[in-house]
């Protein structure tokens, strides 16, 4: 099993850039697999008014300052992207992380966000289905023409990702529309604050999905992460292994600096390499 870090995009690593250059560097050396950073760009008054930095930008900083671990968007807010400009942002990130992006999306959940950036509750899942197919379109080695809804677009960008044929996509959610994408799209899924037994459903769901929808073979298998809800020790750690997990997502129970550096150690030193 791999483990991952989440968080290193908010609280004070978000004012304090050699906390965050610290924190990752520490994360690499642990044997974190890949540090992961969520996707907020604007939340109504009282939801959340902790300091986030935006993804694109977290993530083109950590490839700068780390060499080996991954580097993913867990997950980006597909509809209130421009693909276009998305996928020449991500492109440019595994070029110059060496091929260690990975990118997450998910439809968004917060209205008033999704309004100011064009989208809507409404259209989210249709934009979202869009977008992916977009981003695919505009990373594929051919000139891409592209007719849409939300976005219609001909021509090329160049470089293309240093991943073929791109980054791994791994798709957010717990609803029926969220499942089918990943089995239908998505080189992996991803659940948020499940717990062994919540996980052990959600793949159950998901494998059901894959009986209705069937998984290309090019695919390969769904590789699935999970964040838990809590702190994380050997013996959780191995129940979500036996139910199916292939990483575990561990993000700190406060916002305190001191309980994400022990984290880091923590996990680094009980749990990386054991399962």
């Amino acid at each position: 099993m791999d483990f991952a870090l989440f968080g290193l995009h908010r609280d004070s690593n978000a004012t304090d850039p050699d906390a965050l250059v610290r924190r990752a560097t520490l994360a690499e050396q642990a044997g974190f697999e890949s540090l992961w950073v969520g996707d907020h760009i604007l939340l109504p008054p009282g939801v959340d008014d902790q300091p986030r930095l935006e993804t694109v930008t977290a993530l083109t900083y950590l490839a700068a300052v780390t060499s080996r671990v991954r580097l993913a968007a867990g997950v980006f807010v597909l509809p209130q992207r421009q693909p276009v400009l998305l996928a020449k942002q991500l492109s440019s990130i595994d070029v110059l992380s060496g091929g260690r992006l990975t990118v997450g999306i998910g439809v968004g959940y917060v209205e008033a966000e999704l309004r100011a950036l064009g989208a809507s509750l409404a259209d989210r899942a249709a934009r979202t289905d869009e977008y992916l197919a977009a981003l695919r379109a505009l990373w594929a080695p051919s000139s891409a023409d592209f007719a849409g809804e939300f976005v219609s677009f001909a021509g090329s960008q160049r470089p293309l990702p240093v991943t073929k044929p791109h980054p791994p996509i791994v798709v957010g959610g717990m609803s029926a529309s969220a499942h089918r994408r990943a089995v239908r799209h998505g080189n992996g899924w991803y659940g948020w604050q499940l717990d062994p037994s919540e996980t052990a459903s959600a793949l159950a769901a998901l494998r059901a999905t894959a009986e209705r929808h069937p998984r290309p073979a090019e695919l390969g298998d769904l590789e699935i992460t999970v964040t838990p809800p809590g702190v994380l020790d050997l013996d959780t750690a191995r129940r979500y292994a036996e139910v199916g997990v292939h990483r575990l997502c561990v993000q700190p129970t406060d916002t305190s600096p001191d309980t994400m550096d022990r984290l880091i150690t923590s996990v680094g030193e009980t749990l990386v390499g054991r399962i």
